[in-house]
């Protein structure tokens, strides 16, 4: 799913109207929400092994 998501954003740069449509169809709040999760965990993990 996240190479095809991948290519779908690599696509809006020869079709825009297109490769936006195809990916707010992919994203759902599901999906937003994982990411959002994984990107806040690894921020917090990252800053945490800075400090030590």
């Amino acid at each position: 799913m996240l190479v095809g998501t991948a290519g779908d954003l690599a696509g809006t740069v020869v079709d825009p109207r297109e490769g936006f449509g195809k990916v707010c169809s992919v994203l759902s709040i599901r999906v937003v929400t994982t990411v959002g999760l994984g990107l806040l965990l690894g921020y917090a993990l990252a800053r945490s092994r800075r400090r030590a």
